[in-house]
This record gives structure tokens, sequence and C-alpha cells, in this order.
């Protein structure tokens, strides 16, 4: 019988096992990549945590390095107020004493913050040896701009001026441990004696100075006993001569409490010579990572900036929260890049930034965007300010230039040389003027229309030492100076008594105050809205408080753990601002007219 022909199947070849053998590996591989990758991220997170557990140690050590410094100058200052031995192979400043510094291209500013944070920098004082010619006008390197625009009304007072009133920012809604008192006077180096002890019967005095009713007070005899001992807190009236306005003289422990305040980490004491006519209290501790070089309000005093290490912050001053982080991620430069200066505009949509990168950086607010970028200046910048009329802004830096911008047209309207790095800079109320503080210790005014100089403080009334901030009176009238000299100066403005002049020499400045009470560099000043007060922060980690109708201290703040580099009130009153080497900034508030407790 026929059997049909079936066919036969093909027997495995040797490629199909090699192809399925290939498979098989290929599959395994996979899956072994995969436990790879997932290793790999698990360690990679692992690293993370040590790179940030590593951090915060590295901050704790820095912390208790700076509080074990702090500790242990503070007990060689108490045993040298003792008479005891300088130790001076032992201990040494918290703060070493800033290098010198020339015009290259070394940071002008290095030195003062050493030993702060993460090592910041800090001011530094001019050479040894100063270049130029003094008494030298500058000179306009460019056509000079149009006169800047006035704002309307008269001023209402010798200090007052109205403020404007912007529209806020859009995009956005609505201390240190005291020294133990020595046994009586006991004389040590750099200032009076340091006071303590009881009085003696002959400098027990009543009442000597207004306003303080129990500062000296008469003391009353204990029983059965003749001799008459003055309560610890007190001061004899030749002791507060001697004192004078170094308020940081005045023991808080010594201090009856209509004299002082203190919080938690902070304190003030008020001048016994003089009636008492403020309060303070800290509002808002606003901690930072690094350095915090500049503090600023905007004009609807609703929110402060801060410029440190890379970057800007903006923060609501009711709620101390930070509402805006500003930071040029495009930057080029490595390492550390502190921003000197912040600057909001008077309609509170753009804020101003000036950094060590040499740049002028101006931020739409509301989107985070860099609006304006002006560069030209050959140093770090050091001051900005922008004009009432938000169109122009004045800059200071280290190349011995002060420039002036237009932001409508994106360009350098105005440029000023003078003989050495140049601080700070302000513009006058009315916009007429610009001034700079610089390290040559003078002070200069220029006409912003002609670019010419009207103005130069300089002599004997002069700084003896580097100018590193000046402030316009509000009515433009005045302008006061800190200097590395520890004194603040006010001037009285002959600008406005005569036109700008056409050639010759600049008028001198007529120093009408010199405040004297600071133990160390004064870095910033400015004036109160209402024109009766003038602030200072210091290298003496102090703020002041000065009467500039007398020029008499009413109080000294102590709160930073080191230089107070920026001061800044409210244009709107009542509050103020300040930034220190202890990375820290803090919101203030101030009361007039105080009634006592």
């Amino acid at each position: 019988m026929y059997q049909p022909h079936r066919p036969q199947q093909p027997p495995p070849t040797r490629l199909g096992e090699l192809l399925e053998q290939v498979k098989v590996e290929f599959d395994a591989q996979a899956s072994r990549t995969n436990d790879y990758d997932h290793q790999l991220a698990a360690q990679i997170h692992e690293l993370e945590l040590m790179k940030n557990k590593i951090y915060l140690l590295e901050q704790t050590h820095l912390n208790m390095k700076t509080g074990y410094v702090e500790e242990i100058a503070r007990l060689r200052h108490e045993l040298e107020q003792r008479g005891g031995p300088s130790q001076g192979s032992h201990a040494g400043p918290t703060q070493p004493p800033p290098p010198a510094i020339g015009h290259g291209p070394a940071n002008l500013f290095q030195g003062i913050m050493a030993g702060a944070g993460q090592g910041g920098p800090g001011l530094a004082p001019p050479p040894q040896e100063q270049s130029g010619q003094p008494g030298m006008p500058g000179h306009m390197q460019a056509q000079g701009p149009p006169g800047l625009n006035q704002p309307p009304g008269p001023p209402h007072n010798p200090f007052a001026y109205p403020q404007p009133q912007g529209p806020g920012i859009n995009g956005y809604g609505p201390g240190a441990p005291q020294p133990t008192a020595s046994p009586g006077p006991v004389k040590h180096r750099g200032g009076p004696p340091r006071l303590g002890g009881p009085a003696t019967p002959q400098q027990s005095q009543a009442n000597p100075y207004p306003g303080s009713p129990n500062v000296v007070a008469r003391p009353t005899p204990p029983p059965n006993q003749n001799q008459q001992i003055a309560p610890d807190f007190q001061y004899t009236h030749a002791q507060l001569e001697l004192i004078g306005n170094s308020l940081s003289e005045l023991e808080p422990d010594k201090l009856p409490p209509h004299l002082k305040r203190q919080g938690d980490d902070w304190h003030a004491v008020f001048n016994p010579r003089v009636q008492r006519r403020l309060d303070v209290d800290l509002l808002h501790n606003l901690a930072h990572q690094s350095v915090v070089c500049c503090v600023r309000f905007s004009h609807d005093g609703r929110f402060v900036a801060t410029g440190c290490n890379r970057s800007a912050q903006i923060f609501d001053v009711t709620t101390g929260k930070q509402v805006c982080h500003l930071q040029d991620h495009t930057t080029q430069q490595d390492g550390d890049l502190y921003i000197r200066s912040v600057c909001f505009s008077p309609d509170g949509r753009y804020l101003a930034t000036g950094a060590e990168d040499k740049k002028i950086r101006v931020w739409d607010i509301a989107s985070k965007t860099i609006r304006h970028s002006f560069e030209g200046h050959e140093q770090d910048i050091y001051s900005l300010d922008f004009a009432s009329d938000g169109r122009y802004i004045a800059s200071g830096s280290g190349d011995r230039t002060i420039r002036l911008w237009d932001i409508q047209t994106d360009q350098c309207v105005l440029s000023l040389s003078i003989e050495d790095g140049v601080t700070t800079v302000a513009i006058s109320p009315d916009n007429r003027f610009v001034a700079a503080g610089s390290l040559d210790k003078s002070v200069r005014i220029w006409d912003t229309s002609t670019g010419v100089l009207v103005e130069r403080t300089e002599g004997e009334q002069g700084h003896k030492d580097s100018v590193y901030s000046v402030a316009f009176s509000p009515n433009g009238q005045h302008l006061v100076s800190g200097s590395l000299d520890r004194t603040i100066r006010m001037w009285k403005l002959n600008s406005r008594a005569y036109g700008t002049p056409a050639g010759g020499n600049p008028k001198t400045g007529e120093c009408v105050r010199t405040f004297e009470g600071h133990k160390d560099f004064v870095l910033s000043v400015a004036l109160t809205p209402d024109g009766q007060w003038v602030m200072s922060g210091s290298k003496d980690r102090g703020v002041q408080f000065w009467d500039p109708e007398t020029g008499h201290a009413q109080l000294m703040l102590q709160g930073h753990k080191n230089s107070v580099i920026s001061v800044a009130p409210s244009p709107v009153g009542g509050l103020f601002a300040t930034g220190s080497g202890d990375m820290k900034a803090r919101i203030w508030r101030y009361t007039t007219e105080y009634n006592g407790r």
C-alpha cells in the first residue's frame, strides 16, 4: 500500500542554540545592570547624606571655635581689667587686624570679617601710601546726562523730606556675655577706665542729668552705719563724664531698669547723660549661609533685601519670611562672589545688585530675571544707589570711579575718576548731586547734570582715615559720613548756596558735628526718614543712635557676634535692619517718645 510522504522536521541547528544562549546571557546582563544601577543610586544617596553630615559638623565646629575664641578674648580682657598680665601668646582677638590693601586686583574689603562664619569678606583699611595728588577734582569721562528729575514737595523741617509712596514689589502679597565688674575703677588700654564698684559719699549725687532720675541717686545709710554706699548698679557723675558717648563702656548689670533693654541674645543701653527718647526691640532674626554684606528696605517699607555670597534675598518685613531668592547661575566666576550692595527701585519692581565680579545686575523681582546688566567697572563694585526718579543708578568701585547708569538706554552716561578706591556712593534726594566716600579720607560731591566736582571734605575738619559710608539727610542739606577713624561726621552742604562752579577748586564742606563713641571702624551710617536720628554700625559689633542736633549718643545696641557691616532704616520709619559678619541680618523696631516702663 502506498504511504504518503511526510516531511521531516529539520534538526535544530548550532546557530539557533547560539542565539538562544546569547539571548539568555543578554537578559542576565540586563538584570545585573539594573541591580548595579540601584546599588549606584543608593551609594550616591549615601554619599549625599555623608556630605550633608560633614557640612553640618563643619558648621558646628566653626560655631564652637568662634565661641571658644570669643570666650578666651573676654576672659583675657577681664584679666587685663583686673590688672593681670596679658596672655597674648595664648589668646588672640576674635577679629585680627585687617591687612593693608592697594589698587590691584586684590579685594578692597578683605580682612575685617576674618574668622566670621565661613571666612567671608569684610572691610579693610587703606594702603600705607596713597597715590595721586590731593585736592584734584574728578573729571567727566563721558557726556554728562540730562538733569535728573526732582521729586515734588518741599521739606518740612531741618532734616525731614517727604518719602515716595511706591506700589511695592510686583508679584508678592500684601547677646554677648558681660564682663564681671571689678572692685573700683581700673585703667585699661584704648579707652576710659572700666567703671564699677561702690561709690564714695563725695561721688554720689542726686539726679545730675535730665530724664534720668535714678541714674545717680543719693544713697541711704545702712542701719547702724554712718557711711553712705551707693547701690551697685549706679554710676557716679565723674564716671559718667569719663564714659561720655562710649556707651559700650556701660555695663548693663550696673544700670537701672529704665536705662537698659535686654533680649535673649541682645541688649541695649541708654545714655544716662541725656533724656531717654527711644525704645528698641528685635523683630526678626534672618539667618544666612554666609556673611551679610548689605541690607536695604523697599521704599514702601514692606520688604528688606540682603546681599551675601553669590545671592541676594528679599524678606517680608511683617513675617520675616524669605519671599525671593536671586542668584545668577550663569556667572563664570568660581569660589566666593559676594553681593556688596543692594538697592530697590523707587517703585519696588526692581532690585539692583553690585558684586565682586564687576557687574551691576538689575533684577525684575516678580519674574526673578535679570532685566539689565551693566559692565564697565574694572574692579569690585562696593556701593549702589537708585535715583528717586527710578531712571539712574550710581555705582562706586575699587577701580577709583563713580559711574551713573541710565536704565532706559542701558548706557553709562557719566564716569567720574578720583585718586583712590571708591567705597560708598549716595544720590541726593532731589537727584542734583552724587556723593562718594573714598580710601583717601575724603567725601566728594558732584553735580549730576555736568559732572563738575562742587564740594570736597578735607583738611582739619575732615576724616583722618578712609571713609566707608555716606548718606544724605532727607532734605539734602546735610550729609553724614562714617570712617575707619571711628567717627561719624555731619556736613552742612554749601552746594545749594552757589551754582555749580565753572572752574577752580571745589568748595570745602563745613563739619557741623562730630560723633565720637565707637570703639572701632565705623562701617555704615544712615539717617532715619524724619531726620531725627543718625544711625551707625561698627566693627565693634554695636549699633548706635545719635542726636544730630547735639552729637550725643542716645543708645548703643549689641546683639551681633561680629562686625555690623550695614545698617538701614525703613523709609516709612519705625524699623531698621542690620547685616553682620555673623551670617545674620536682623530687623529691629525703634519707638520714639519713650515714656518709661
